[in-house]
């Protein structure tokens, strides 16, 4: 059996909802660890992953791992379902093809329980390899939602460069271009508010900016935003989630003059 329990359905909503902006279905791995989910988009330029840990429920378990397959379409259209302050329950009995998902508002006063048909979903599991980046630039989630959106004005690609001097955002096309620069600067009182770049070598790569602006709507999950770079390598875009886990998308990088995109299991 399988159960796991949130104390923030809005929690799970944000997460299936950052899902969607890459894929329709999805595969949720359960393990006792917790849910992970890996899926790449259909023209395998991007992949997005999560990982939420089981010390994140309460409470938590899955008695042997179970693969959840799930139409993310039909499981927004559920959470839609529930309070912002109601708790969210997902329940599994072994063999059977269905997902029960139990929201209980804050005073208990209130249930809602819902029976979601699970999916044979067949993906492919792309290792990634851990790898040591050019630079890793942290920054607020916000401002980067604001940069993507504000370059996408100027063309289909966006370069991401970055220097001992900071990290500089530029993208251009029929109508011009748009530069914008952030120094780095530690000097704020909330850590989630600093720009910081952590800088191996000087890297400049260029990405589709449709991708990133897909990838900024996370913003909800968290504060910050963290851009791993280095050549020839997918971008990592990571998400924190608060002490629960994590949310990360992989871009391929453009190359060539007429700046194909790469493959992302191709490069990784």
């Amino acid at each position: 059996m399988f159960e796991a329990k949130l104390a923030q359905s809005s929690l799970l909503k944000k997460v299936l909802d950052a899902l969607r902006e890459i894929v329709e279905d999805a595969n949720l791995d359960c393990s006792s660890d917790g849910i992970k989910c890996q899926a790449m988009d259909s023209s395998h330029v991007a992949l997005v992953s999560f990982d939420l840990s089981s010390d994140g429920f309460e409470p938590y378990r899955c008695d042997r791992n179970i693969t959840l397959g799930l139409k993310l379409a039909t499981m927004t259209r559920v959470l839609k379902c529930a309070g912002n302050d109601d708790s969210i329950t997902l329940r599994s009995q072994d063999n059977t093809d269905t997902l029960t998902v139990l929201f209980e508002s804050p005073n208990q006063d209130k249930t809602s329980q819902f029976e979601v048909k699970l999916m044979d979903i067949d993906t492919e599991h792309l290792g990634i390899p851990e790898s040591e980046y050019s630079a890793v630039v942290q920054l607020p989630s916000g401002e980067f939602q604001r940069i993507c959106r504000d370059l996408s004005q100027f063309g289909d690609s966006l370069v991401i460069a970055c220097t001992k001097d900071g990290v500089e955002f530029s993208g251009s096309g029929e109508i011009g271009s748009a530069k914008i620069s952030l120094r780095q600067h530690s000097m704020v009182d909330k850590e989630d508010e600093q720009v910081t770049v952590e800088l191996n070598q000087p890297v400049t790569l260029t990405f589709s900016t449709r991708y990133l602006v897909s990838f900024s709507k996370a913003t909800p999950l968290s504060s910050s935003v963290t851009l791993s770079l280095k050549a020839e390598t997918p971008l990592v875009v990571e998400y924190r989630i608060s002490d629960v886990g994590h949310l990360r998308y992989y871009l391929a990088p453009k190359i060539g003059d007429d700046e194909e995109t790469e493959h992302i299991d191709d490069c990784s």
